[in-house]
């Protein structure tokens, strides 16, 4: 619940209306974007030069 309610900010309809199949779906999903680790110095760069602000 406080995943859901907190940490999604789902709004208490939608988190009540989600199946546990759909609430543990959103936790791997979020779990997995928390293990990757930035980007080293040389690929952000290069990140940064393919893809400029402006």
């Amino acid at each position: 619940m406080a995943f859901g309610l907190g940490r999604l900010a789902w709004p208490p309809k939608f988190f009540w209306a989600a199946t546990p199949r759909e609430i543990a779906a959103a936790l791997r999903a979020h779990q997995d974007r928390s293990r990757g680790s930035p980007p080293e110095r040389p690929a952000l760069a290069a990140l940064m030069d393919a893809f400029p602000d402006a």
